[in-house]
């Protein structure tokens, strides 16, 4: 198989499983159908990830690309182009490992219109994987806009009590800053057509770095974009309607919600506002840091204020992505690297609570933290997972969640564009908070005397259960552990990717230099 075109199988496979989903006689068939695609999925991006030499991709292209001629041929340069580099290989990876586990985790928690649940869950899959894969930004957005339909559905059909309120307004919210962004690329297509691309709208993406924007032009292309994806993190003042979709969804959609779709935001910041426009995107750092800032501290404590354990885990989201933020606007490569890595971290610790929060729903039938208390007597198993769980949350050494937080929290003290160590200090003490919040979550449920006799009698972790756990508890050691390899793989992507900035920032300046020396000679000789 010509390795080049596994990242397209990767990407469709699961909508071929959806559709072999839907044929699915039934209930279990349809169950054994989506895990085995998912696996399968699964199987095949391992060998993206041992194929790919993050030394080979450069600016130019990256190492394995699946590219078609355009759409348009003569008239837009859309096309489908598809491919692997540093900056995207851990989340589609992470995509990959989290079908399966979203998969199992609803085995026995849907209990009712398993058809459409599992295609829909293949489905936005797909979406996902295309978003992180994609090298055309009109491709990106389509896949960006897919995502919704599939996760509304998923909300709105087998969520809480309020579901169609979460799902309508996780859509509105998501909506409304796509459509922007789409006004913006379609901006963004035509003037570097004109300047680039021999007057043809384009929107390959290294056709679009290589145009170095004007300055004046920059701020609000970048605001759009940038707001599109702030409510996709989702940044403070733009979160609210995180809490309500994650509280509403099912244990697998929230699974992937925080796994993978949160991630969509950040991942856009990182690949689109940064190279597209470098200098509005400096220019704006501060703003973007203080938000991130701001939302690291209020998630925190608004987490500690919660009785609803998944709630908790919800509001803890908007802390965590706060760093990856805060990491993103720093501009230097020790933060930037901790943002990618904690993509991926966050993923992963996170996805695990929701699992683990999913798992005692089931057996209880409530998500208050009062109506548990000292259940490490009865599901011991099922503690040492929660335990471990909130320690990597909350970026305990050893275990993946400090990795990517020391980086952040480094690379922004050296940051020369942030240049605030009093605002890293502030960062800081949501590392606290949230051992605060994640330790008293813990104490309150798993520990002190049990009151409710259905907690004596609550059962531990099954086979299914622990299938689920066991491979995102060694990805927490692994990660804390030994970050180098997984490290290495987008340290070159990184780094091109800030060269990329200084050098269009640089070029910018001249260009402003060589005006203003052209405008004053033009002054001095029409004064002469």
């Amino acid at each position: 198989m010509n390795i080049q075109h596994i990242t397209s199988i990767v990407i469709f496979l699961p909508l071929v499983g959806a559709i072999l989903t839907l044929l699915a006689p039934n209930e279990k068939a349809i169950k054994w159908s989506a895990l085995g695609v998912t696996l399968i999925t699964f199987v095949v991006s391992i060998g993206l990830y041992l194929g790919f030499d993050p030394a080979i991709s450069t600016a130019s292209a990256p190492q394995m690309a699946d590219l078609s001629s355009s759409w348009f041929p003569g008239q837009f340069d859309i096309k489908y182009f598809v491919g692997i580099d540093g900056l995207n290989l851990l989340l589609i990876m992470l995509t990959t490992l989290l079908g399966p586990i979203v998969v199992l985790s609803s085995w026995t928690y849907i209990g009712k219109h398993h058809k459409p649940y599992y295609v829909l869950l293949l489905i936005l899959q797909t979406g996902v994987t295309g978003v992180f894969a994609s090298f055309d930004i009109f491709l990106f957005y389509i896949f960006f806009e897919l995502t919704l339909i599939p996760m509304y559905f998923i909300i709105g059909i087998w969520g809480g009590e309020n579901r169609i309120y979460a799902a309508l307004k996780f859509v509105l919210y998501t909506l409304v800053g796509s459509l922007l962004m789409l006004v913006a690329l379609i901006f963004l297509g035509y003037a570097a057509g004109d300047a680039v691309n021999a007057g043809v709208f384009t929107t390959d993406w290294y056709t679009l770095v290589s145009y170095n924007m004007p300055v004046e032009m920059q701020g609000w292309l970048f605001l759009l974009f940038a707001l599109a994806f702030a409510i996709k993190v989702p940044l403070f003042p733009l979160h609210t309607w995180l809490p309500d979709a994650h509280v509403q969804a099912p244990t697998g959609g929230s699974v992937i919600l925080a796994g993978v779709l949160l991630k969509m935001g950040t991942y856009g910041l990182v690949k689109f506002c940064l190279p597209f426009f470098p200098n509005a995107a400096q220019e704006y750092a501060m703003m973007f840091a203080v938000l991130a800032v701001i939302g690291i501290i209020y998630g925190a404590l608004v987490s500690r204020a919660q009785t609803d354990a998944k709630k908790l885990v919800a509001y803890s989201s908007v802390s965590h992505l706060g760093f990856v933020v805060l990491g993103i606007f720093a501009f230097n490569v020790e933060a930037l690297q901790g943002a990618m890595i904690q993509m991926v971290n966050h993923g992963i610790s996170t996805g695990a609570l929701f699992l683990i929060v999913g798992m005692l729903y089931e057996r209880r039938h409530t998500r208050e933290m009062s109506d548990y208390g000292g259940i490490a007597k009865s599901v011991p198993v099922l503690t040492f997972f929660m335990v471990l769980s909130v320690l990597a949350s909350a970026g305990l050494p050893g275990l993946n969640g400090f990795v990517g937080e020391f980086l952040i929290l480094i690379g922004a003290f050296k940051s020369d564009v942030l240049a605030s160590p009093y605002l890293v200090a502030l960062a800081t003490t949501g590392v606290i908070l949230a051992a605060v919040y994640l330790l008293y979550m813990v104490y309150r449920m798993f520990w002190g005397t049990i009151d409710n006799e259905a907690n004596r009698t609550m059962k531990d972790l099954n086979k299914r259960e622990l299938a689920l756990l066991i491979p995102l508890a060694a990805l927490m050691l692994i990660l804390g552990l030994m970050p180098a390899p997984f490290l290495a793989k987008s340290e070159p992507a990184v780094k091109n990717l800030i060269e990329v900035i200084e050098t269009k920032r640089a070029a910018s300046v001249s260009e402003a230099v060589m005006a203003d020396e052209g405008e004053v000679k033009s002054t001095f000789s029409t004064t002469n």
